[in-house]
């Protein structure tokens, strides 16, 4: 039942990548969503092929988009579709190969099915629960290293920008910027970095299918105060930042976090 679930939910998040990739470095209509956020055509394009896609897949479930209007009829779901059709619309916008489109599918508030795919790339990140992480078909895993002061950190270019990671500099091997907090996650899942953090507050859209692919990858997301995070909520919003990777670095990142708040 998951197995043909995840091809199906493959198959939509392609299509809704192929969408986005007819607008990407072409035309295309911005507006302005407020505090500096973007949103383009192709961003609509694709929450509405996801929509109905992902709705006929599993007609049970609620849905929570950050391109739709929030409807907290999700809330009373058990299963909830949770989307980002384009994470990193910033950079989608300038034309840098860093954003993704985010799908996961939460049950009783965990992700139980991930897929993120960078269309201009053509990298497609999966998981299921219990079923380990995957990238093009071959398995992957968080790296393993333990010491923070020669890790790779895969940071958010605004944050960097505005100063906010300064502080952690000193402590790392490697401060690396790029779009997309989804897309960072799925390189944190795949070893291509070691450690993935944010200061910022995020939402459940952002993060919840990277989640799920760093769980299934062997490591760990938690928040700043050190939760695991539990989808569906009423505020989607998650506050005061994230670290995600091996549960060593995660640990180390985070005591740093907390110092720093």
């Amino acid at each position: 039942m998951m197995k043909k679930q995840l091809e199906e939910t493959i198959a939509a998040t392609r299509e809704a990548g192929a969408l986005t990739l007819q607008y990407f470095g072409g035309e295309f209509e911005i507006e302005d969503k407020g505090g500096g956020d973007p949103l383009t055509t192709a961003d609509l394009a694709a929450d509405a092929h996801l929509k109905k896609a992902l709705l006929a897949i599993r007609p049970d479930c609620g849905w929570l988009s950050e391109e739709t209007t929030d409807d907290h009829r999700r809330l009373s779901h058990k299963a909830v579709w949770i989307v980002d059709p384009i994470d990193g619309t910033r950079e989608f916008v300038e034309g840098i190969p860093e954003y993704v489109v985010a799908v996961a599918l939460v049950e009783d508030g965990e992700p139980t099915l991930a897929v993120i795919f960078n269309p201009v790339q053509d990298q497609l990140y999966a998981a299921v629960k219990g079923g380990g992480t995957f990238l093009n078909g071959q398995r992957v895993f968080c790296s393993e290293l333990q010491n923070l002061d020669t890790a790779v950190a895969t940071v958010s270019r605004s944050e960097l920008k505005r100063g906010e990671i300064d502080a952690y500099q000193i402590h790392l091997g490697e401060i690396r910027p790029v779009g997309s907090v989804a897309y960072k996650l799925a390189l944190a899942a795949t070893g291509s970095c070691d450690l993935n953090f944010s200061v910022q507050p995020k939402n459940e859209w952002d993060v919840c299918a990277g989640d799920l692919l760093i769980r299934e990858a062997g490591g760990l997301m938690l928040e700043r105060s050190g939760q695991v995070r539990m989808y569906n909520q009423e505020n989607p919003l998650i506050n005061g930042g994230l670290a995600a990777g091996n549960e060593d670095l995660v640990a180390h990142i985070l005591r740093l976090m907390q110092e720093h708040y």
